[in-house]
């Protein structure tokens, strides 16, 4: 869809919702509001400055407009947790299943795209991400429009955000528009091994830090990704509950790849790390064990390593 040229149509009037209708998380990274109390033709003005976070919009009515305007913690990094960073922020958002009563617009430099339609995706299919990317000191925002309905009772527009800089290796851009999709990527860098300088800063700076073994490959053809099925022999770290069991030399759970990589099931122990992006897990640098015990003992001998593993 070609960009719409912002204008008084899309903003006639500024007002707020009353307090006790609209709401945020202690730390601004969520909000949660209701239309009912918005005048017609309103727009809401929200600012959240989290890397991540949610918005719920019941009931929706007149219109919303989101800044994004991230604290961005250490751990934004490269692919690999390599530490290399443009300043290049890529923000993603992924509307709930049950998404309805609205539409979401990139709004950049005057112009309205638009990203998440009232029905983000077909029936049975979770709704797909959908990604753009924010120069250092350019400002982007989001533009929710309330679409015109004679019962807004069973409607609640709400979604989750993610801004992070490691985004960018999971992204292919959209042809058609300005903002991209996790499918594939261009960027050879996603499924090349990483080096040993990567793989001693992603043991310290990724979301998880697990060994095991693959014990399954799956294809999720809706993120044209593959699902890598791991038994856990030790989780030494990770952002949620990503791998779980009845012990701790039990514990299974499932991280996610690109396609294009052509991960297969294959013998031996592996130490996975990566990044978790919207409650599930995304691989980063994963070698085999034996080799990490290599490359980290080194480090250690010639005191360059950058963090220690506890229990390792």
């Amino acid at each position: 869809m070609l960009p719409l040229r912002l204008c008084a149509l899309w903003i006639p009037l500024f007002s707020v919702l009353d307090p006790a209708l609209s709401s945020y998380s202690e730390d601004q990274c969520s909000w949660r509001g209701s239309g009912l109390s918005q005048q017609p033709g309103s727009v809401e003005q929200i600012s959240l400055h989290c890397a991540e976070g949610a918005l719920v919009w019941l009931y929706p009515k007149g219109a919303l407009r989101l800044s994004l305007s991230p604290r961005l913690p250490s751990g934004a990094v490269g692919p690999g947790g390599s530490g290399r960073s443009s300043g290049q922020i890529t923000a993603c958002i992924k509307p709930a299943e049950s998404f309805r009563g609205a539409q979401i617009y990139l709004e950049r430099d005057g112009l309205l795209e638009l990203l998440v339609g009232e029905r983000p995706g077909p029936p049975g299919r979770p709704p797909r991400v959908r990604c753009f990317s924010r120069q250092p000191g350019e400002r982007v925002a989001l533009f929710l429009q309330a679409t015109p309905h004679q019962d807004i009772s069973r409607r609640i527009a709400s979604f989750r955000y993610e801004l992070r800089g490691d985004w960018n290796a999971l992204l292919a851009p959209d042809s058609s528009t300005t903002t991209t999709s996790i499918t594939s990527s261009s960027s050879e860098a996603a499924c090349r091994p990483c080096n040993d300088t990567e793989i001693l800063m992603a043991v310290c700076t990724s979301d998880f830090v697990v060994r095991g073994n693959i014990r399954s490959v799956r294809t999720d053809g809706d993120l044209w990704a593959s699902v890598i099925g791991v038994s856990a022999s030790r989780v030494y770290r990770q952002k949620y509950a990503l791998f779980s069991g009845p012990g701790r030399l039990a514990q299974s759970g499932e991280i996610r790849t690109l396609l294009r990589c052509g991960v297969k099931p294959g013998s031996g122990s592996f130490l996975f790390t990566g990044r978790v992006h919207f409650g599930e897990a995304w691989l980063g640098c994963a070698p085999r064990y034996k080799d990490f015990r290599r490359v980290y003992e080194e480090a250690r001998e010639a005191r360059q390593i950058p963090c220690e593993l506890a229990g390792n």
